[in-house]
């Protein structure tokens, strides 16, 4: 376990940046008032809201608001810090969650589980990328390396869509467990159909079912591989076997699923038979979401009408959150009716609890591509003056159709204030860099070149 451990500080030694020792002084003092006043018998949930309630910035690093909260009495038990790994993860936060999960490898304090090892090899690879997660894995020690630490591997392959790679991991965890591995399995039906390899497909398919792993999600997957490859007629096949098989599970995704496929053959007629029976199959707590579907299918159909029928159905049954607001805009916009968007979007306006920048940038995004800037602009304005913040791409997606009319004073600083906004990592086209570049030189304003230089370069 020591050398494990040692494995890591070489591991990370050179991971940290300037940038980030900077940085953890600014988290720290938005946080300084609270973790100076903890005790022993400060509460966990402190700690949980500095961290999953901070800065989300993956730049900063929040490592050190776990030693200062050590460094002051409060404590830290292995589930507790299983438990911000997997939050930070749950909410795409994997840089974050590696420093933690590196923090806990590097503690002598905790005794690491091969779930805990899982867990880390996955977050190298959403980090930092295959190479270092084959080179993380090579030091883990023999005692370590299991079915869970495998197959954690065979998801890093797969999400990189490495093939050969993944079929040879998925050798050896068969070795390991030659039965009872059907999410292996799955992983790599589903490698098999993102890559098109439809013969290796059917072949694992044939393989789970004489070993009687065969699942639900087994089926599904290749429903979507059928509706990918546009392949209605095996698409067909397979929803009346599945309709049949109590393995199988028929729900509202997969009529969804076929309606999609009908209408990518240009079966409109099935594509609506679809839609009927997903509708009615809609219940639960998953229903929200199988009504979103419906709409978007419905949007593509170019059937105005049954989007707002469905739009009125979520009205009456329970209300609306701010997805179901973005997705019936979304649905509108696609339809051309930007009176029927505009409508929709000021009923958002009137009732919100929570302000989602969503919203805003696809009715601004909206009318900068249909040429309206100047009500992207009145929009804005509305926004700004009643204290609302846009995120850095709406002025980037602004700057962008300024420069397009021709109208650069107002689309450098548009892209001076996407620079300005928080957490801004965004490239603007390098048409539009150029042409700002260009202008800007001609002003003779050297001073806003090097600050967008120093920015994206």
């Amino acid at each position: 376990m020591m050398l494990f451990r040692s494995s890591f500080k070489l591991f990370n030694s050179s991971r940290v940046s300037a940038y980030q020792l900077y940085s953890t002084e600014s988290l720290l003092s938005s946080s300084s008032s609270s973790s100076s006043s903890s005790s022993s018998s400060s509460s966990f949930s402190e700690l949980r809201h500095q961290i999953i309630g901070g800065n989300g910035d993956p730049r900063i690093p929040v490592t050190p608001i776990l030693n200062q909260w050590l460094q002051h009495g409060g404590s830290l038990t292995h589930n507790q810090i299983q438990y911000l790994i997997a939050t930070l993860s749950y909410s795409r936060r994997y840089t974050h969650a590696l420093q933690i999960s590196e923090w806990m490898s590097e503690s002598s304090k905790y005794n690491l589980t091969p779930g805990d090892v899982a867990k880390h090899l996955n977050l190298i690879s959403k980090v930092r990328g295959l190479e270092q997660t084959e080179s993380f894995y090579r030091g883990i020690p023999d005692a370590l390396i299991g079915f869970k630490v495998n197959a954690a591997l065979l998801k890093c392959y797969a999400e990189h869509k490495s093939l050969e790679k993944a079929e040879a991991i998925m050798k050896k965890i068969k070795k390991v467990r030659p039965v009872n591995s059907p999410a292996c399995y799955n992983m790599m039906l589903k490698l098999y159909a993102q890559l098109g390899k439809y013969d290796k497909l059917d072949s694992l398919m044939q393989e789970m079912m004489e070993k009687d792993i065969r699942n639900g999600a087994m089926f599904t997957i290749r429903l979507n591989a059928y509706v990918a490859a546009a392949d209605i007629e095996g698409m067909e096949k397979l929803l009346m076997r599945m309709e049949v098989d109590p393995l199988a599970t028929v729900d509202w995704y997969i009529y969804t699923t076929a309606a999609n496929g009908y209408l990518k053959g240009g079966n409109v007629e099935k594509a609506l038979s679809a839609l009927n029976k997903s509708e009615r199959l809609a219940v639960g707590r998953s229903k929200w979401l199988a009504f979103a579907s419906i709409q978007t299918i419905y949007a593509a159909i170019g059937n105005k009408d049954e989007v707002y029928r469905i739009w009125d159905k979520c009205k009456a049954s329970n209300g609306f959150w701010n997805k179901d607001y973005l997705c019936m805009l979304s649905s509108l916009v696609k339809l051309g009716d930007i009176v029927g968007a505009e409508k929709i979007s000021e009923e958002w306006e009137s009732n919100y609890k929570v302000f989602d920048t969503r919203i805003p940038h696809l009715m601004i995004h909206t009318y900068c591509k249909l040429g309206m800037l100047d009500k992207a602009e009145a929009y804005i304005k509305r926004l700004l003056d009643s204290g609302k913040q846009l995120h850095a791409s709406t002025w980037d997606n602004l700057a962008e159709h300024y420069c397009l009319d021709n109208n650069m004073e107002k689309a450098v600083q548009a892209m001076k204030t996407a620079l300005s906004a928080e957490r801004s990592r965004r490239r603007p086209k390098p048409f539009v860099l150029a042409a700002f570049l260009e202008y800007l030189k001609e002003k003779g304003d050297l001073e806003s070149v090097l600050q967008i230089l120093k920015f994206y370069l």
